[in-house]
């Protein structure tokens, strides 16, 4: 069985997936090509090759793991229609991000960036308006793996999480949980909303002006989710008449954030360039999936991490 790897493991992590039973043939996902080597492999295991190579040249390919937890860069209706089997990294990214969630919360309700800022210019100036995380209500957009692990960390600070995802149902570490149907309704309750849902049509600037205007007063904003989750005219709108008491955003509807956004002089702005998912542990996680797959593959055992996928998606 042969698999094309596009990622560069270790020599001996390689070696551990030959001895299952793999052919591997590997090509760098920067420069890859289509070729007749890569013709009659049965698995990828890939970020993002798909604007590279037509995966319908490729015919006895049966199943695509994914290495990243997102899934908007694979062409779904021509796996949909060859029945492709489609597996993705979900929750490889999840601790990170939510170490990143805590950090960014704690850095807005502290003050961190203007202080940082008075260090700079050596300015020794006292602020007393610095909040407590302590009892605040803190509302996540999407419950999945990254919301539970930010859950599970924010629960140590006596806070009151609650989320709202597709239908309502509970999810670990929330204490309440409604359906996004009611996420006007009840987004009011949160003094700090974190956006972490995936990104889809039905996503696609969910956060706009009629959301942030059911909002609190001096709300907090965390954004590691899609960019384009949010819109991003009402989002800079409403940072500018403090409706929107800060905003810590690690993702943008046009990455890299381009030089002439406004969110860039913001004060009440902590900018990052998509970098909360980085960790030291992030390779050996990718490892771990692909390596626990491919062993269930050639065994022909279930799949983890197996994305169901729709039209539409």
């Amino acid at each position: 069985m042969k698999a094309l790897m596009t990622f560069k493991y270790k020599d001996e992590e390689f070696q551990k997936l030959t001895n299952l039973g793999y052919e591997i043939i590997f090509k760098d996902e920067r420069n890859i090509k289509y070729s007749d080597e890569i013709r009659d492999v049965d698995l990828m295991v890939c970020f993002n090759p798909f604007d590279k190579i037509d995966i319908n040249l490729l015919p006895n390919l049966k199943w695509i793991q994914l290495l990243s937890a997102g899934i908007n860069q694979v062409p779904i209706d021509k796996v949909l229609k060859r029945d492709i089997a489609l597996t993705n990294n979900r929750g490889g990214y999840s601790i990170p991000i939510a170490e990143w969630i805590v950090m960014k919360i704690l850095e807005m309700l502290k003050g961190s960036k203007e202080f940082y800022h008075k260090q700079q210019e050596k300015i020794w100036k006292m602020d007393t308006s610095l909040l407590e995380l302590y009892g605040k209500t803190v509302g996540f957009i999407g419950t999945g793996s990254i919301a539970q692990e930010a859950a599970k960390r924010l629960e140590g600070f006596g806070v009151e999480i609650i989320g709202f995802n597709t239908s309502g149902k509970k999810a670990e570490h929330f204490h309440h949980c409604f359906s996004i149907d009611e996420v006007e309704k009840a987004i009011s309750k949160c003094d700090i909303i974190v956006i972490a849902a995936p990104y889809t049509d039905k996503t696609h600037h969910l956060v706009n002006e009629s959301l942030i205007n059911s909002m609190k007063d001096d709300v907090y904003l965390v954004n590691i989710a899609r960019g384009n989750i949010i819109d991003e005219k009402a989002l800079i709108a409403n940072l500018k008449s403090g409706k929107i008491k800060k905003a810590a955003l690690d993702v943008f509807q046009v990455e890299p954030l381009p030089e002439e956004s406004p969110l860039w002089d913001m004060d009440n702005v902590i900018i990052s360039p998509h970098n909360s998912w980085a960790s030291d542990m992030n390779a050996h996680r990718r490892y771990q999936i692909t390596y626990a797959n491919m062993k269930r593959y050639i065994k022909g055992e279930e799949l983890i991490n197996l994305v169901e996928i729709k039209k539409g998606y």
